[in-house]
């Protein structure tokens, strides 16, 4: 793993984390507890800041980065952020699955309990209403999540993620 101090700015990482050999974290990076950054996924605080709140996975190969001095990128807590995905200088409140090779742009508001599907191109600005599922590209809201998509999907990846990270600290 790349664990790196950029301009006097060091990762900051919670309880119990798991981060893969191949994983970089630069700069102001903050993570709660339980989080999991996973192979060749990167985090680049170097421009501008990334906090993420508890159990927080950031899954094969995605990269989350910021804006020079305009858009910080904040993650909310029970958050997966799927295989490729780009998440760039927004904001992701909590319960939130951002699918795989999605892209979420700059000053996005993607509220709580919302789901970005796989694929999806969130333009920049764009705000994702609470409960909402967004697909598409450019991103638009295609329904209202329902209570099997957020236990079913959402909590269940979330959960897994902590149990799949489990399995490479006992190594």
């Amino acid at each position: 793993m790349i664990i790196k101090t950029v301009n006097g700015k060091t990762p900051e990482i919670g309880e119990d984390c798991f981060i893969a050999e191949n994983a970089t974290i630069v700069g102001e990076v903050t993570m709660g507890d339980q989080c999991s950054i996973w192979f060749n996924a990167v985090v680049r605080g170097d421009v501008n800041y990334i906090t993420m709140g508890n159990k927080v996975n950031v899954q094969d190969g995605a990269v989350i980065h910021g804006t020079y001095q305009k858009s910080a990128t904040k993650i909310g807590n029970n958050v997966s952020i799927g295989y490729n995905a780009l998440v760039h200088g927004c904001t992701i409140k909590d319960n939130v699955l951002i699918g795989m090779g999605s892209i979420v742009m700059d000053n996005c508001v993607v509220e709580s309990n919302s789901i970005i599907a796989a694929g999806a191109v969130v333009t920049a600005g764009t705000h994702v209403p609470e409960g909402s599922v967004f697909a598409g590209m450019p991103a638009k809201k295609i329904k209202d999540i329902s209570v099997e998509l957020s236990s079913g999907e959402i909590d269940r990846i979330a959960n897994n993620y902590v149990k799949y990270s489990g399995w490479f600290k006992e190594d």
